[in-house]
């Protein structure tokens, strides 16, 4: 008898990946989670759900090293990348924007001026640099305010649940 596919799904178990707001799908938070582990081994700071300006939610933003912001926008599935047709709007408010979607993915869809990632629960793997379009002084000046104050609150908010806010 083969147990692989048990040991597979033993090590799932005891490896839960947590979508931060519930709102995410099973595929979708697996894919946040690899993403945001590979960021973090290229040195980058990470928050996932940033709202930002003009009231779009980005689904990971990246810090670098050297204070470059990316927003890496995931796709569980090809009906989610055809129905939202959202992903032009977080363009001004990063340096690099990146698709991620699972490696079964019809990657062929995704726009050429975008970057690519192929992730899993475990990690990603960057496929495509997209354009790079620098934000100016201003916009890279609230973008770093609006990701310092939202990782600084959720930090806060796990130190303390009973603070008295919510994000």
């Amino acid at each position: 008898m083969d147990n692989r596919s048990s040991n597979a799904n033993l090590a799932q178990d005891l490896d839960p990946v947590v979508a931060f707001d519930g709102r995410q799908s099973a595929v979708a938070a697996e894919i946040q989670r690899g993403v945001c582990r590979s960021l973090r081994v290229l040195g980058h700071s990470v928050v996932t759900e940033l709202s930002l300006a003009n009231g779009r939610r980005a689904d990971v933003v990246g810090l670098t090293p050297s204070g470059d912001i990316w927003i890496v926008e995931i796709k569980s599935c090809l009906l989610d990348f055809q129905t939202d047709g959202k992903w032009t709007e977080y363009r001004p408010h990063c340096d690099r924007l990146y698709f991620a979607v699972a490696p079964d993915f019809p990657c062929h869809v995704i726009p050429d001026e975008a970057g690519l990632m192929l992730a899993d629960r475990y990690g990603a793997h960057l496929v495509r640099e997209p354009a790079e379009e620098r934000l100016g002084a201003a916009r890279r000046k609230a973008m770093m305010l609006c990701f310092a104050r939202a990782a600084a609150l959720r930090l806060q908010l796990h130190l303390d649940p009973g603070c008295g806010f919510e994000i």
